[in-house]
C-alpha cells in the first residue's frame, strides 16, 4: 500500500512538474561567460528623428557595454535592440525613457527579444547628423568590450567620437566632434 502511495505521489509530482514547464514563460535570457544576459526590442515615437536619439542610446550601450542596433523607422519612430545584462538594460531603458534634449512627447515601449549569442556589437545604422552637417548615412558600430565592464560616463565620449571618426569618409572627415568643429 505505501509503495503504490509512493509511486502514485511521484506520477503526480512529475506530472505537475511537465505542466509548470509547459506553461511558464519562456523568459529572452541566456548565460554566456557566467553573465545573465538579457535582451530587449524597443520602439520610440515622439519627435525622436534628428535629435541624435539613436547617438544617444548608442551612446549608452558604450557605457553599460550592451549588443544591439538602433534604426529610424519611415514612420518617425526609432527601433532599437538591447542585449546585455539585464540591471544596465533597465538603466538604459530609464535614460532612454527621458530622451534627448532636442526629442520631445517620448514614450518607449519594450518587449523581450531572443537571446543572440554571437551578437557582439552595438549599431546605429544609416547614421547621419543635421547638426553636424553629415547627410550620408554611415553604420556606427560599437564592438563589446572584453571584459564586459561599465565605463565612466566621461569616457564614452572619447569612444563614440573614435567610431564616428572611423566611420565617415570624404566631405563628412572632421565633423563628428562639434565641439571642435571650425
Amino acid at each position: 500500500m505505501r509503495t503504490q502511495l509512493f509511486h502514485r505521489t511521484i506520477g503526480i509530482a512529475a506530472s505537475m512538474i511537465c505542466i509548470l514547464v509547459t506553461i511558464a514563460p519562456v523568459s529572452a535570457k541566456s548565460k554566456v561567460n557566467d553573465q545573465n544576459v538579457t535582451a530587449v526590442s524597443g520602439t520610440v515615437t515622439g519627435n525622436v528623428q534628428e535629435v541624435g536619439f539613436r547617438a544617444m542610446i548608442q551612446k549608452h550601450a558604450i557605457l553599460y557595454n550592451l549588443a544591439g542596433s538602433a534604426e529610424n523607422n519611415t514612420d518617425g519612430s526609432v527601433r532599437f535592440t538591447l542585449q546585455g545584462d539585464n540591471v544596465r538594460i533597465k538603466q538604459a531603458l530609464k535614460t532612454i525613457s527621458k530622451g534627448t534634449k532636442k526629442s520631445s512627447n517620448v514614450s518607449v515601449s519594450t518587449s523581450s527579444a531572443a537571446v543572440s549569442q554571437n551578437l557582439k556589437t552595438f549599431t546605429v545604422v544609416g547614421w547621419t547628423s543635421v547638426s553636424r552637417g553629415i547627410t550620408h548615412p554611415y553604420d556606427l558600430v560599437f564592438p563589446l568590450r572584453n571584459p564586459d565592464t561599465v565605463i565612466k560616463k566621461g569616457e564614452v565620449k572619447a569612444i563614440w567620437l573614435k567610431i564616428c571618426d572611423s566611420a565617415v569618409k570624404g566631405e563628412d572627415t572632421g565633423k563628428c566632434d562639434k565641439d571642435n568643429a571650425d
